[in-house]
């Protein structure tokens, strides 16, 4: 969840161009680099800002007063990897054997919670659970610990010399303090993405702020330990934020024929000819929905009203299909009836942790064998491609790199 206020600030940008979720864009801490002279005559006048912002002298010098700033932030921007993905190997990604299992996992360790946000809320516990398992693996320790640097040197860091957006830099920073200020958080327990985002389903600071609320009632705000503040939470933003309609379902993949458009109720859809997939009737004749074909030949859906909340927590298409029909997985639906144009189906999690498996053996770092498909496996996949010949060489990991691995690359 990225600051409202901010829906084109580059941890937005940079997620929609590469279209990858936002823990795929964590990276493990690298040691800063001494800080230039210019950073302290920054730090000096920052102080007085956000002191008169309400900061106290007491957190000002727990948190800044020997800060060094994280160089490698700057890297990070300039290099973010960039993978050309059609729809189905997005869809295929994210919807991935390792989510679908992991999810039915953190669901049965969780019903109680999502119980009682659907009660509050109204929010399908499938949507949020899409949610979660895409923005932070289900809040998984070893992505806290392997993938999450401190935020407070990388904001400060792009708040003194990221050209474009200081201003909004300064601001985030600030932000950070004013949550060490209030007592929610411990600078040590703040750790993120290069760009600030924290948790469970990926704060920025601002929306810690101002969107979060204590939904486990302990007298604070956080996204980190247990999920209830992050969940509940990001449920009031989808039914605030994103209109969200108590008791409908997103969508669902349809038969449509012909040349149709527009917007109108299941019932009139269904008077026009277009039909459920599967068969089963709407169970809401009269909500409303449109029809959207993303790419011709390939599967039809009806999107509802909830469909465009997922889309306002990410503004990208594909993101609101991929974690509509994630939930849809996790509690129990098949894939997509209707096959894209050219498409694989997905690997499962055994075929994936051999695939990574077999590219470790081969020289090419995949970061890990767990069956999760994140940057360092899609590179490592990119660069097998090139070697081997395998065009196009765009890192997706699917049937073919994996029988020419099984074939001694």
């Amino acid at each position: 969840m990225r600051a409202m206020t901010q829906p084109d600030s580059p941890t937005r940008r940079t997620l929609l161009r590469s279209g990858l979720g936002a823990a795929a864009l964590l990276v493990p801490a690298l040691p800063a680099a001494a800080a230039p002279a210019e950073f302290d005559a920054w730090r000096d006048g920052f102080r007085g800002r956000a002191l008169a912002k309400g900061i106290s002298q007491a957190t000002w010098t727990r948190v800044m007063a020997r800060l060094e700033p994280d160089m490698t932030v700057f890297k990070e921007m300039r290099n973010q990897p960039e993978f050309k993905e059609q729809l189905w190997q997005y869809i295929n990604r994210r919807v991935s054997d390792w989510r679908v299992i992991n999810g039915k996992a953190a669901l049965a360790k969780n019903e109680a919670l999502f119980a009682r946000i659907e009660k509050d809320f109204g929010v399908e516990r499938g949507t949020l659970l899409a949610l979660w398992g895409v923005e932070s693996a289900f809040g998984d320790p070893l992505v806290q610990q392997n993938h999450m640097r401190p935020v407070f040197p990388a904001l400060a860091a792009l708040a003194w010399n990221e050209p474009r957006r200081k201003a909004y830099w300064e601001t985030e920073l600030t932000n950070a303090l004013k949550i060490v200020d209030r007592g929610w958080s411990t600078p040590e327990e703040m750790r993120g993405s290069w760009a600030g985002a924290m948790g469970h389903t990926q704060w920025m600071p601002e929306v810690w702020l101002n969107v979060g609320f204590d939904y486990d009632g302990d007298g604070k705000i956080s996204p980190f330990g247990r999920p209830d503040d992050a969940l509940g939470s990001t449920a009031r933003y989808l039914v605030n934020r994103g209109k969200y309609h108590r008791g409908e379902h997103w969508g669902y993949e349809v038969r449509a024929p012909g040349n149709m458009s527009g917007s109108r109720t299941y019932a009139a859809w269904q008077a026009a000819g277009v039909t459920r997939a599967d068969g089963q009737p709407f169970p809401q004749p009269n909500a409303t929905a449109q029809l959207w074909i993303p790419v011709e030949g390939g599967p039809a859906f009806l999107l509802g009203p909830n469909f465009y909340s997922v889309k306002s927590y990410n503004p990208a298409m594909s993101y609101a299909l991929a974690i509509c029909h994630l939930g849809d997985r996790i509690l129990g639906a098949p894939p997509f009836l209707q096959p894209f144009p050219g498409s694989e189906r997905a690997l499962t999690l055994a075929e994936v942790q051999e695939m990574q498996k077999r590219l470790t053996a081969a020289g090419f770092d995949t970061g890990g064998t767990d069956g999760r498909v994140g940057n360092d496996t899609m590179k490592a996949i990119r660069d097998f491609q090139a070697k081997a010949g395998l065009t196009p060489a765009d890192g997706y990991g699917g049937l073919k790199v994996l029988a020419k691995l099984r074939q001694g690359g």
